[in-house]
């Protein structure tokens, strides 16, 4: 007997287990929409011309 395949089938796991605090358009960032890759790059192109 298969006892694997016996039950109720598992819920998929794709979902995460919670909602970040600092998720961007919370709380604690309402503002806070992703910025663009070019704004990304630029700010760390940047921090790095600033570490040298």
């Amino acid at each position: 007997m298969d006892y694997k395949a016996s039950g109720a089938p598992k819920k998929s796991k794709n979902a995460p287990k919670h909602a970040e605090h600092n998720a961007h358009g919370s709380k604690k960032k309402p503002f806070g929409e992703r910025p663009s890759k070019e704004e990304l790059l630029a700010r760390m192109k940047a921090a790095q011309a600033e570490k040298k």
